[in-house]
């Protein structure tokens, strides 16, 4: 990069909060994202506050060139309208699979002070930045647990995601065999976590295709304490699987937005 694009992208991160609100009128819009797409460098991070939705005013640690959804929050509507209707202040969210805390955060706006919101995250980049957001939104009332969530308590192989693909790492998952960018992480079931923790009123999962070992690992909780879920499907055999668990345990299932699922106990 020339030294005069050099200072148009740090002018650009600088001001990347009240520049965000620009990308919404017609035609300069469109200049200020050309212009961030050119002059900003993938891996360059300013703080940007959520423009509009639930979650708005939140504050993010994001790169205005590719997190222009978090920016309008508009970032996956149909999870934000089910956490806005579910959560209550004082209820205890987990949220498994959290990534940079997008939802942790407005789950934490949601529950209040008096509540509790949990946020697991295996890749421990992402976890840093998850502890950032924490600090500067001020909800010391969000507990960051940097490790997988798994059928059983246990190591476990994490695959992270090339940065040039998911700029926020948000397609790491848990892998059998050790390959490429993997490292080794801790993992635990919900049950097990909840032996000496807070139980969950609502969670949400986001694991990558790990649905299923998620859910066999929470069995106690989902019978005893009989949460809500919202949870993405990563596969048409893994959405086929839990809806029939599900429905076992007395729930009811509905689709929610594209490839999510509400799970609601009778």
């Amino acid at each position: 990069m020339s030294a005069p694009q050099g200072t148009l992208g740090r002018l650009l991160l600088r001001f990347a909060s009240p520049l965000a609100g620009l990308r919404r009128v017609p035609v300069l819009g469109r200049c200020v994202s050309w212009a961030g797409a050119k002059l900003v460098p993938r891996d360059s991070l300013a703080w940007v506050q959520v423009q509009s939705g639930p979650a708005q005013g939140l504050w993010l640690h994001l790169n205005p060139r590719t997190g222009q959804n978090y920016f309008e929050g508009g970032g996956e509507p149909e999870v934000q309208e089910v956490l806005r209707q579910n959560l209550r202040p004082g209820m205890t969210f987990y949220d498994v699979g959290a990534n940079i805390g997008f939802f942790s955060l407005l789950a934490a706006r949601l529950v209040g002070k008096e509540g509790r919101v949990i946020a697991f995250e295996a890749d421990p980049e992402i976890a840093a930045r998850l502890r950032e957001h924490v600090t500067r939104n001020e909800f010391d009332w969000i507990t960051v647990e940097q490790q997988a969530v798994w059928s059983e308590p246990r190591t476990v192989f994490f695959a992270r995601t090339d940065p040039a693909t998911s700029p926020d790492r948000g397609l790491g998952h848990v892998v059998e065999v050790s390959a490429g960018d993997t490292i080794h992480v801790d993992a635990v079931s919900l049950d097990d976590y909840t032996r000496t923790q807070p139980l969950p009123d609502f969670l949400k999962w986001d694991v990558e295709g790990a649905e299923v070992e998620v859910f066999r690992g929470a069995a106690r909780l989902l019978k005893e304490k009989r949460p809500g879920i919202i949870c993405e499907m990563h596969s048409e055999e893994n959405h086929r699987t839990l809806v029939e668990e599900f429905s076992r345990l007395a729930y009811v299932c509905k689709p929610c937005g594209a490839g999510h699922i509400l799970a609601l106990p009778q």
